[in-house]
């Protein structure tokens, strides 16, 4: 562990503390980024420039791009695009591609969804098997209703929509 995170600090990484930063072989660093103490990098995962990963959080199998921000959260198998920022206390599941400037706030939880550019999910809300154009704002408490007990069902939101406060959204 210390030989690796040696490597990334001379290649312009700052740890806020090596000892309790765990990062696995095979992943890649930007310079100008920032890890903050307990983050844990695992997999073919690879983190852009200028980007500030918070305590504590975990990044598995996902490509995140230039200055991007995550606060204590989680994302697996995931892509994030530029200026986005994550969390505290979200998770960004399997198959969910984020856009450029994404809002995803304090406890969303994101699942095999498409977010467009600019669309904010501001806290409190599940997005799941949907997907969302570019400047939407979802709700607080909102909830993307995707399962009817036998098969799931994906969700459309078309661009500049404006998703209210304790919305469920059924597909189909």
């Amino acid at each position: 562990m210390r030989r690796i995170n040696l490597a990334h600090m001379r290649n312009g990484v700052t740890f806020g503390n090596a000892d309790t930063t765990y990062i696995e072989p095979d992943v890649v660093i930007g310079n100008d980024t920032i890890l903050e103490a307990g983050v844990h990098l695992k997999g073919q995962t690879t983190i852009g420039s200028n980007c500030f990963v918070g305590m504590n959080s975990e990044i598995v199998d996902s490509q995140i791009a230039d200055n991007v921000t995550i606060t204590q959260s989680v994302i697996e198998q995931s892509t994030i695009d530029e200026r986005s920022d994550i969390g505290p206390f979200a998770h960004v599941r399997p198959n969910s591609v984020l856009g450029k400037d994404v809002h995803i706030g304090n406890f969303v939880e994101v699942k095999n969804s498409r977010i467009g550019d600019d669309t904010k999910a501001g806290h409190l809300a599940y997005i799941g098997d949907a997907d969302l154009g570019k400047k939407i704002n979802v709700g607080c408490g909102t909830i993307f209703v995707n399962y009817n007990g036998k098969s799931k069902a994906r969700s459309k939101i078309g661009d500049q929509a404006f998703i209210g406060s304790n919305a469920n959204i059924v597909a189909p």
